[in-house]
């Protein structure tokens, strides 16, 4: 496995990189890491690209919360991309990076061959559910105080073990380097003037003439974004082949059922 940093914006990005072949370029979410991915990435075939966004796990952590914008992220991975120069990518996307992956999907559809889409959402306009709601008040009510692993721990059925707590909580040093973590749940559009409902909503509409392979993987105990929202996933992207439900897996599926995910995922490069 190598790991290695690229400067995007004066900053340095970790990314793992392991395997030679097709990539498969793994994007997490909130407020994980590539870490998340350990068990999944020795189970697939090809090149695995797993970047830490910047603002978690390796990569440097802006300590201004206004810093952080959808955009911003969005073209950091697109500077990975292009720096790899992968082509032909299988993108796997989990939480937040559905929305960013799924915008470097349709906007650089040349590059990206099929999808696999879990435990995630795309458009703007409303809250994703009630329970979502509650995630973000409790976030805002925790500020830098907020307990990282405890939080990965909240949204898995089988739980964390200390050291599994330990390697999320840990990128956290201080209080002022949870800044990326407190910054998502503002950046997800809530109301229709949000600033970032009019962008996922186009990315909302381009996944509408998406034909191209897609899997949707979703841990069925779920209770922040419920399996509903991937049956509409699957019943608006026509290239969605096959939904995937994984019994006792949460929001956190690679960390409740890893081994399902990876087979879900090789199902797709079938």
């Amino acid at each position: 496995m190598r790991m290695a940093f690229l400067e995007v914006e004066e900053l340095q990005m970790h990314y793992v990189d392991e395997g030679e072949g097709a990539p498969v370029l793994l994007l997490h979410g909130e407020p994980t890491w590539s870490y998340l991915w350990r068990k999944v990435i020795p189970q697939l075939p090809g090149r695995k690209v797993a970047p830490d966004l910047i603002g978690f796990g390796r990569s440097d952590k802006p300590e201004e919360i206004d810093w952080y914008s959808y955009d911003r992220h969005v073209e950091s991975i697109v500077r990975l991309v292009e720096e790899l120069d992968l082509r032909d990518i299988t993108l796997v996307v989990h939480d937040w990076g559905g929305p960013i992956g799924l915008r470097f999907a349709v906007e650089h559809e040349e590059r990206v061959g099929r999808l696999a889409i879990l435990n995630t959402g795309i458009g703007g306009g409303r809250a994703p559910s009630e329970t979502w709601l509650r995630f973000r008040a409790v976030v805002r009510e925790a500020g830098g105080g907020l307990d990282v692993g405890r939080l990965v721990e909240a949204g898995t059925s089988q739980g964390l073990s200390d050291e599994t707590r330990a390697a999320y909580d840990g990128c956290f040093p201080t209080p002022e380097s949870k800044a990326g973590v407190l910054a998502f749940p503002e950046l997800v559009p809530t109301d229709p003037e949000h600033p970032n409902t009019e962008p996922m909503n186009r990315v909302a509409d381009a996944l509408r003439r998406w034909d191209k392979p897609t899997v949707i993987v979703w841990g069925a105990d779920d209770r922040v974004l419920p399996v509903a929202i991937a049956e509409a996933l699957a019943g608006t992207i026509p290239g969605a082949r096959n939904l995937v439900t994984i019994e006792g897996a949460s929001h956190f599926l690679q960390e409740d059922r890893p081994d399902e995910v990876a087979a879900a995922i090789h199902g797709l490069l079938a």
